[in-house]
């Protein structure tokens, strides 16, 4: 399935690594972290912890960073809709994760819109820094999973923990995240409610096939 979303991790009210922010209108940032445990919960995906290794990027950036896209919320914005921000100009894997560089195009929603939000720019003209995060769209095509017999310090629950080692990308960008609380006390109910957007779109809001 192409529809698994994921968030930058430290979210965007942390103003930690996964928060997108815009130097000279290049949009810049982490979309992923390495080596960090993430509990899933999710009605599509199930209930297990997550973490990404370094590498699992390293392939997809190599063969397929032409054919990706950078996106605001996914294309799912009434305003911006399916529209790019911006090429890629820099898509790397460092120490933290995925790292990148985005020069924002010249457009009315990149500068009515996306700057405002990525500056977390008043009416007044004061800047109080970005208040979005950050999210990827991807395909999961390596990975390893492990049930465990007892419980430890990151997985009192004895969840399952599944460790992803390569992912097919497609687009990453800054997203606003539900208003519902409940919707992100995970990060990886992201793919629910994006995939209840896709849903919606496609008037079949009862449905959770993809078809």
């Amino acid at each position: 399935v192409d529809l698994l979303h994921r968030d930058g991790e430290d979210g965007g009210e942390s103003g930690g690594s996964g928060t997108p922010t815009a130097a000279d209108n290049v949009l810049v940032g982490h979309f992923a972290k390495f080596n960090e445990w993430t509990e899933i919960s999710s009605w599509y995906e199930g209930e297990f912890l997550e973490r990404l290794k370094p590498g699992t990027f390293a392939n997809t950036i190599k063969q397929h960073i032409g054919q990706m896209k950078v996106q605001y919320d996914h294309g799912h914005d009434d305003w911006v809709g399916s529209a790019t921000l911006g090429p890629i100009d820099v898509l790397r894997e460092d120490d933290i994760g995925a790292y990148y560089e985005v020069p924002l195009l010249d457009t009315d929603y990149n500068r009515d819109r996306i700057l405002p939000m990525l500056e977390g720019r008043l009416m007044n003209g004061e800047k109080r820094g970005s208040v979005l995060g950050t999210s990827f769209r991807f395909r999961v095509t390596r990975d390893e999973w492990v049930e465990p017999s007892k419980a430890s310090d990151h997985n009192p629950d004895k969840l399952p923990e599944r460790t992803i080692k390569e992912v097919r990308l497609y687009e990453f960008g800054p997203v606003v995240y539900p208003a519902n609380p409940e919707a992100i006390v995970c990060v990886r109910s992201l793919t629910d409610h994006f995939l209840a957007k896709y849903l919606a779109r496609r008037g079949d809001r009862k449905s959770t096939r993809l078809n």
